[in-house]
C-alpha cells in the first residue's frame, strides 16, 4: 500500500506549521559543540556527545509528534504513533538518531514508520523514502538557522 497523498501533503503541511512556527530560537554559544558545551554536561550534570543545534532542531521539527523517548547522549528521539485527524485511517512514528558531534548531514538519520487501519487493525505499510529525506532536511535547515542566530548575537 502506497501513501495517500492527502496523507503526505497532510503531513508535510504539519511538518511545515512546525518549522514556521520554529523560526525564533538563539543560544549563548557560537560554537558547534555538543548540546551544554565543552564540558560536555548540562547543568543537571547529564552529560551529551550530540551536537547542541541537531538535537534542539529535531526535537522542534517534530514537536507536533508525542516523543516518548528523548536521550541526548544516545543522540535518539523516539516518538509515538500521531494520528493526522484530516486521515484518522493511517498513523506515523518517526525516529531521529543523532549519530555525531558534527553538524552534518551524514549525523542524522529518521526513519519513518506508517500503519494504515485496515478492518480494526493497524497494519504497517509502505512510506516513500523521500519523506525520511525531507524530514532530515526540515531538521538540517532549523539546525543551521539556529547556529545562525547564535552567531548573529
Amino acid at each position: 500500500m502506497t501513501i495517500t497523498k492527502t496523507s503526505f501533503f497532510g503531513f508535510v503541511a504539519a511538518l511545515a506549521m512546525v518549522l514556521l512556527a520554529a523560526c525564533a530560537g538563539g543560544g549563548n554559544d557560537t560554537r558547534n559543540l555538543p548540546l551544554f558545551g565543552a564540558a560536555s554536561s548540562s547543568k543537571a550534570g547529564v552529560p551529551t556527545t550530540v551536537n547542541r543545534y541537531l538535537w534542539a532542531a529535531s526535537l522542534e521539527t517534530i514537536n507536533f509528534l508525542p516523543v516518548t523517548s528523548a536521550d541526548p547522549i544516545a543522540g535518539l528521539v523516539l516518538t509515538d504513533w500521531y494520528v493526522n485527524p484530516e486521515t484518522p485511517d493511517e498513523r506515523f512514528k518517526v525516529n531521529v538518531y543523532i549519530l555525531d558531534q558534527a553538524l552534518r548531514a551524514d549525523a542524522l538519520r529518521v526513519s519513518v514508520f506508517r500503519q494504515s487501519l485496515t478492518n480494526g487493525a493497524w497494519i504497517d505499510s509502505r512510506v516513500n523514502p523521500a519523506t525520511s529525506r525531507e524530514l532530515e532536511n526540515a531538521i538540517l535547515t532549523r539546525a543551521r538557522q539556529l547556529r545562525l542566530n547564535t552567531l548573529d548575537q
